[in-house]
């Protein structure tokens, strides 16, 4: 529950703090005072965006702050889930500077507007006037009837089950539905991907054939382009070659003969010093090594033919390489081998996606068939609610002054979708003898108030909101009717803190505590401020209420009377 509420430089808020009851707060003031303003900061605390127009003091940063008792809520894992420190108080804190920048915090951690937002859903439920519109659209009263079910943890809280730790009906549904979204989609992109692949197939089968049949090796053209010319060049290598063997071995002035008699000399100086040695033994390294190169410039001399034959053949075998090579736009052997693998597997998905279509079609099936299975549960829980929800709703608004009012629940079965397979549609008829109809056609706006407020007090017992707060939810009440919602609001109050903004003294009487807001005039401007009221200012602000800015005795005793109820 809240604790502690700090609002400073807000709008026409300079400084405002207030410590509510955990069971009924009443916030009453004239029209203009600043209880929307309240509301405004409360909602910048849980994530709302926020504006710099709205400083009071447009030099100075706005600070809210809202101190949150959360021992018996059950957020350990929330906290630990968004790498948060857990306290039993939690404190949210909302800071706007004067140039835009906006921060928050939780327990004094930088958090994002996302985090903060997931914390205080948890905390704390603003019913604003948006809120009974939002009754008219069906997917709003879809998740009330699961709540009411028992399909889903509360409104605006999926965090946490209150089903014995186990998963909702709703989020089993929601989980087996997304998977079945995710299979189907991975089933469209598949056969997307065969269509495409089977339009080029034949092309690529056409491509890799042409390379298979070129029988492609590593390095082949580097080693043709090197044979190529060693043939194309034949004669005069051999020339070179002979030449060079004579100039080792075979001329009067040989190279190996001068090596060896050098190797004689230095073998008699050997004797004399271990340095002539050294020399001896290198030389005679040197002589061992030129008479291999000797060997093989003879044996390469000798291999060394011109072959007309095996020329034509090398330079047809490149030819066909280089035309390859153009053809497709590469410019090594190495390129033509690595398209090649490239041509094999695109030839060859074809055949892998008959095999992956053919499986996740079977999943997509198997998914399918758990969605229905679980859509039917939730369906049927649903259905089972319809009758004790219109009982329950119509004897609150009968206790609401609308005796004739009738409810039925409207059902038609759809394909499935996010929240399951049911299209339900709320009907409602005020008057006897009318026939029920959508709440956006049949419902006033008083109507629709005392209907949201029949509603969110069935819902009191199932959700985990601790805080719910009402925003003039007594809109087009009054008389009996308006001390009937007051103790509702009481009974409501015993198991969530109510804070309620109201313009109804039957309703501000039956507040735990209340709260008085009102407008303070300085030098140069206007101030909103709030205060507790004690027992006599209540009977004063209460007596205001029934008789405007001078009230009559009357309207003192009807406020104590209101009080004693």
């Amino acid at each position: 529950m809240l604790i502690d509420l700090k609002i400073k430089n807000y709008a026409l808020i300079e400084k405002l703090e207030m410590n509510p009851s955990p069971v009924l707060n009443i916030i009453t003031g004239e029209t203009g005072a600043g209880k929307s303003i309240m509301l405004g900061a409360i909602g910048l605390l849980l994530g709302n965006r926020a504006d710099t127009k709205l400083l009071f003091n447009q030099e100075e940063k706005c600070v809210i702050e809202g101190v949150f008792d959360i021992s018996s809520y059950n957020l350990q894992e929330l906290f630990t889930k968004e790498d948060l420190d857990f306290d039993n108080q939690c404190i949210l804190r909302r800071e706007i500077s004067p140039s835009g920048k906006s921060r928050a915090f939780v327990n004094d951690t930088p958090v994002t507007l996302d985090v903060i937002r997931k914390i205080g859903e948890n905390l704390m439920d603003i019913h604003s006037q948006h809120d009974t519109l939002q009754l008219g659209d069906t997917s709003y009263q879809l998740n009330i009837l699961d709540i009411y079910a028992g399909n889903t943890s509360s409104m605006g809280n999926t965090t946490f089950d209150i089903y014995a730790g186990n998963l909702s009906y709703l989020r089993k549904y929601n989980e087996s539905y997304r998977k079945y979204k995710k299979l189907e989609s991975d089933y469209k992109k598949l056969t997307d991907q065969l269509a495409q692949a089977q339009k080029e197939h034949d092309y690529h089968a056409f491509l890799l054939n042409e390379l298979d049949e070129a029988g492609l090796q590593e390095n082949e053209q580097e080693e043709l382009e090197e044979e190529l010319k060693q043939l194309e060049n034949a004669e005069d290598i051999k020339l070179k070659l002979t030449q060079a063997v004579q100039s080792l071995t075979e001329s009067e002035f040989n190279i190996t003969s001068a090596l060896k008699d050098t190797v004689h000399t230095l073998s008699q100086l050997a004797a004399f010093s271990n340095k002539y040695e050294e020399l001896r033994s290198r030389a005679e390294s040197c002589m061992i090594e030129l008479n291999d190169v000797a060997g093989e410039l003879e044996d390469a001399e000798r291999n060394t033919e011109a072959d007309p034959q095996r020329t034509l053949e090398v330079q047809e075998r490149l030819n066909l390489i280089y035309t390859l090579q153009r053809k497709h736009q590469v410019q090594s052997n190495a390129e033509l081998l690595q398209l090649q693998r490239e041509l094999e597997e695109k030839v060859g998905s074809v055949l892998n996606l008959d095999t992956a279509i053919a499986n996740t079609e079977k999943a997509v099936k198997a998914a399918e068939q758990e969605v229905l299975e679980k859509a039917a549960l939730l369906s049927e829980r649903r259905k089972a609610s319809f009758g004790t929800f219109e009982e329950e709703l119509y004897k609150l608004l009968a206790e609401l002054g609308m005796p004739n009012a009738r409810i039925v629940i409207q059902h038609n079965e759809v394909a499935p979708s996010a929240t399951g397979t049911d299209d339900i549609s709320i009907l409602f008829s005020a008057n006897k003898g009318a026939q029920p109809q959508t709440l956006i056609k049949a419902a006033s706006g008083g109507e629709f108030s005392r209907l949201m407020l029949s509603i969110k007090y069935m819902l009191a017992d199932k959700t985990a909101l601790p805080t719910i707060v009402f925003d003039e939810i007594d809109t087009g009440i009054s008389g009996e009717v308006a001390v009937k919602v007051g103790k509702m609001m009481q009974q409501m109050a015993q198991k969530h803190q109510i804070i309620a903004i109201s313009h109804l003294p039957q309703i501000a009487a039956q507040g735990n505590s209340h709260y008085f807001v009102y407008k303070h005039d300085t030098e140069d401007r206007t101030i909103s401020r709030i205060k507790k009221l004690d027992d006599q200012e209540r009977i004063n602000e209460i007596a205001h209420m029934i008789a405007g800015a001078n009230p009559s005795d009357n309207a003192y005793q009807s406020a104590k009377e209101l009080l004693s109820l």
